[in-house]
């Protein structure tokens, strides 16, 4: 016997503004006017028999009945999503489009390109340097890369790698002005890549946030005040990923014995729907590979600091 299905439009209506809370955005997601999507939710209130959602304050939340009912139909809807994204998107060929902290991007994936490209010469990338959360959900992104806490919700998401904080410097800038101890630091600019969170973070588990610090540039992202110490403009904060390779090039040095954990990581993240695309799967899976690869070829920043040490009770 053919089972009784709730019709298919009041079911995505009811998603929409259960995952939003908000029937305006319910619409503006499904292309539909407010009163359309209401009057949705309101048969299919009445098709089943029950209230869907209450209101709280601002937002739309369901009730108990909505609450029973969402997770399967966001789960079926899910695997709607997949199942045709498996039809019309191979796993060896398509487009796939990235989005990546700009830093990571540039200093540690684009220098690896060249095995996912020989491996998957039929895959063509478009990549774009953020770290906006918002483009988790946006349909430009297959995939995202994102440096944060995780608290991303509606989404599926993996820890990548974590990060020690430390700083770099370029030769030519050490040579000319020496940093034989923290104190020194006084003596350089200090180059930020955020609102100075990191800086402050080194400083103190350097014992040094007494330290006189003279004149400081801040620029959007770690990418560009890494490239302002490439040109001698002052110190930076590396990382041991992103910075790993500058490191062992000898392009730049960390004259100080002590990295600091990040409280963030870095994190591979998308839509529900998209982890079980093959093309997504594929370059995921190549991710992770190449990160184990990494490390395990050892530690590539050793020709880059002496003694290096950890302190794991700081904060960033």
């Amino acid at each position: 016997m053919r089972k009784r299905l709730p019709p298919l439009n009041p079911l995505r209506a009811f998603e929409a503004t259960a995952r939003h809370g908000s029937l305006t955005k319910a619409a503006e997601e499904l292309s539909v006017t407010h009163g359309a999507v209401s009057h949705q939710i309101k048969a299919l209130e009445q098709s089943l028999g029950v209230k869907l959602f209450e209101r709280a304050g601002q937002r739309l939340k369901p009730t108990p009945h909505g609450a029973e009912l969402l997770p399967a139909v966001s789960s079926a809807f899910d695997g709607i999503a997949a199942a045709a994204l498996k039809l019309t998107r191979p796993a060896s060929s398509g487009t796939l489009s990235l989005s990546c902290v700009p830093a990571l991007l540039s200093l540690w994936l684009i220098p690896r390109l060249g095995t996912f490209v020989a491996q998957y010469p039929d895959i063509q990338l478009n990549l774009t340097g953020s770290n906006d959360p918002q483009n988790i959900r946006s349909a430009e992104f297959d995939l995202c890369l994102l440096y944060g806490d995780g608290r991303w919700n509606d989404c599926w998401m993996r820890r990548w790698s974590g990060l020690e904080l430390f700083p770099v410097v370029s030769p030519t800038l050490v040579n000319a002005r020496p940093l034989r101890s923290v104190r020194d630091l006084g003596n350089h600019v200090l180059l930020h890549g955020d609102h100075g969170r990191e800086w402050h973070t080194w400083l103190a588990a350097a014992d040094a946030l007494d330290l006189e610090r003279g004149r400081r540039h801040h620029f959007t992202d770690a990418h560009l005040s890494i490239g302002a110490a490439l040109h001698g403009h002052g110190v930076a904060l590396g990382d041991t990923v992103t910075a790993s390779g500058l490191l062992a090039r000898g392009q730049l040095v960390a004259p100080f014995g002590l990295a600091v954990p990040a409280v963030d990581d870095f994190y591979v993240v998308c839509r529900n729907e998209m982890k079980s695309a093959p093309i997504v799967r594929v370059f995921i899976d190549w991710l992770f590979a190449e990160k184990m690869e990494a490390d395990g070829r050892g530690d590539p920043l050793a020709g880059g600091r002496i003694g290096m040490r950890r302190r794991g009770a700081a904060t960033r």
